[in-house]
């Protein structure tokens, strides 16, 4: 699993057998892997907890990968050696499978840089739309100062008897 978005990118994480016997329990990882041999048939549960974090929301990615890969080539059992064209599949193979994790990892990088841009991308907003208010009302308070330097007050005096 591993944080997208949200606070110090950090998450509790618990794996519960059908049992209920916890098999992985970490406090506030950001990322980690875990593998393991399932021994019963059932419900496995896993649980993503951000309690101490009650403020920011977050997203999570994890993947499962249940199973062994199927053969290569499922139809030969043999226990020959592999020819130059068998041996030179499992390689590409291979290395396919090593481009699918890299190609995950690139792409929880570019998420967490757009979730990031987007959110500077809204501060930066609101920023510009204080800054407009506060020069609209700057910019109208200027002009009633000014237009108040050139008025024409009237001043009216009264004499008092002779």
């Amino acid at each position: 699993f591993q944080v997208i978005t949200g606070g110090h990118y950090d998450v509790d994480c618990r794996l519960e057998d059908p049992d209920g016997v916890v098999l992985y329990k970490e406090m506030k990882k950001q990322y980690d892997s875990f593998t393991f041999t399932a021994t019963r048939n059932g419900t496995y549960k896993f649980c993503f907890s951000n309690e101490f974090s009650t403020f920011t929301h977050k997203t999570v990615y994890f993947d499962f990968q249940v199973g062994e890969d199927p053969p290569l080539f499922p139809s030969e059992n043999r226990v020959t050696a592999l020819t130059q064209m068998e041996s030179a599949c499992v390689s590409i193979h291979e290395a396919l499978k090593s481009v699918i994790d890299y190609q995950t990892h690139f792409r929880l990088r570019e998420a967490q840089g757009r979730s990031r841009a987007e959110d500077l991308n809204t501060r930066v907003a609101y920023w510009s739309i204080g800054e407009a208010i506060i020069l609209l009302v700057v910019s109208i308070g200027q002009v009633f100062l000014l237009k108040s330097f050139f008025s024409d007050k009237r001043t009216t005096t009264t004499r008092v008897g002779s």
